[in-house]
């Protein structure tokens, strides 16, 4: 693959923590302006040069990173504008909500142990009361005079543990004109009850809410399971895929009459995986929901399941032990081998991957993909058409931490690709660089990148959005 060099242009700075990076055309404006969503809450667009507030909702946020030294995977973590935004002035707002924590599912973390067959069949039980937060995904509409308001929560999902929730987990599909949600599998680690597998469970699927329909329900019930919504909320939703441990949003490539859609799923231990789909067949909840009750499978051709916890990515799930005088040749033990085995045939395999670990001289260590966007662009020709995705720090920058930017290509032949690396004439300094969000415009001719100098929610002002450019 060619060897692509490009540059960060700074567009705003001083920031907290961006976890979404796209751009709409306000209602009575003429422009399209690039908004910045911030974990802690705040919403801001860039209008002359400057920056400004949209929305500010960190009342509405519970408290972040008081546990776990500052680090935290909750906040404000999706945003959305419905496709006739202009004219409508609707927007979708994902966020974890205040006064509404709990102890979590676990009172330990969990390891899989391929010798105790009971560590494969955990049960979250009494979800009520052990759980860690719950999660609302909201509809705002931007008034007459200008001011933002909430018009309506679609869904309120209590969330075992606190991480795995998603990140830019809201998006449009330009093919349906649905509302995607990509939940995450409700975090700890390895899915400890393998809720990404589960039909009925909402934890580690891609949603389609067709928020057109009105169900005259302002305020769902907390739930963790789709049968247990209303029915009215139920025929809202389809099931796109499965299968997932934690995605940084979907992406969408027209390709003549069709789209490309690109997800990522963020790693175990192994490896951070890139999966491309053109054709799938969404089960309706209300299928799934009959099926359980009649003790059957509903008609899954056509539908995506990206293989987790059974897989992750291209390899069966793996707990890893340390060698301590060789890690090279560290120890990698399968965690789940039937579940690998039942998935070895239905599961999508990803269109590219990387490691945690690669010796390559061209490639980088990961930690976690944070990013996926196609570019069409033209001014950096060498990428148009490709797919550019982030990952939050390579594993070889330390003491300094910098994030890695990578792309690669679908083959005509559709058969999965290598990588290569982005090189970037950006000096960060003796400060620390996470990549933590990619974003696009409408067109995806532009490409925009959030950097923040700490992994702590709690360093504030740390963050700044750039504009990749040739």
């Amino acid at each position: 693959m060619i060897k692509v060099k490009v540059g960060l242009r700074p567009i705003a700075s001083k920031i907290n923590l961006p976890t979404v990076l796209k751009t709409a055309i306000l209602p009575g404006d003429s422009k399209e302006r690039l908004f910045i969503a911030t974990q802690v809450g705040e919403i801001f667009y860039i209008r002359d040069s400057s920056i400004r507030t949209f929305l500010d909702i960190r009342p509405r946020i519970l408290k972040l990173g008081a546990s776990g030294g500052g680090y935290d995977e909750r906040g404000l973590l999706g945003l959305a504008f419905h496709p006739e935004f202009y004219y409508n002035g609707l927007f979708y707002l994902h966020y974890s909500a205040a006064g509404a924590q709990g102890p979590g599912a676990l009172s330990e973390s969990f390891n899989p142990d391929p010798c105790d067959p009971k560590t494969f069949n955990l049960r979250w039980m009494n979800r009520e009361t052990q759980y860690d937060h719950i999660d609302t995904i909201e509809e705002w509409i931007i008034q007459s005079n200008g001011g933002p308001q909430k018009r309506r929560t679609l869904l309120n999902l209590r969330r075992p543990f606190s991480n795995h929730n998603g990140v830019n987990s809201l998006n449009f599909s330009p093919e349906t004109g649905r509302l995607v949600l990509t939940t995450g599998d409700g975090g700890s680690g390895y899915d400890p009850f393998n809720l990404s597998q589960d039909d009925l469970e909402i934890a580690g699927k891609i949603i389609e809410i067709d928020v057109d329909k009105n169900t005259y329900i302002l305020d769902p019930p907390i739930v963790t399971r789709f049968n247990e919504l209303p029915a009215a909320i139920q025929e809202t939703l389809t099931v796109m895929a499965k299968g997932v441990r934690n995605i940084p949003g979907i992406s969408f490539q027209r390709f003549y009459n069709q789209y490309i859609k690109y997800a990522g799923n963020v790693g175990q231990d192994l490896v951070e995986s890139i999966y491309s789909f053109v054709h799938y067949k969404p089960i309706p909840v209300t299928q799934l929901i009959q099926a359980s009750l009649m003790n059957s499978e509903p008609d899954k051709e056509g539908f995506i399941n990206f293989g987790w916890r059974g897989w992750e990515g291209d390899f069966p799930a793996s707990i890893i032990r340390d060698c301590t005088n060789n890690q090279n040749l560290d120890e990698k033990t399968m965690a789940f081998y039937n579940e690998a085995a039942a998935l070895s045939a239905s599961r999508l395999q990803p269109l590219t991957s990387y490691f945690h670990k690669d010796p390559r001289p061209d490639k980088f260590g990961g930690t976690a993909l944070t990013g996926v966007q196609v570019y069409m662009g033209k001014r950096i020709p060498a990428l148009t058409g490709s797919v550019v995705f982030t990952d939050l720090a390579r594993k070889e920058s330390q003491p300094q931490v910098r994030g890695a930017l990578a792309y690669t290509i679908i083959r005509p032949n559709g058969k999965q690709n290598d990588f290569s690396v982005i090189q970037t004439d950006y000096d960060f300094g003796s400060q620390s660089a996470y990549y933590v969000n990619l974003g696009t415009n409408l067109k995806q001719t532009r490409l925009y990148l959030g950097v923040y100098g700490s992994m702590k929610v709690t360093d504030l002002h740390q963050g700044t959005v750039f504009e990749i450019v040739p």
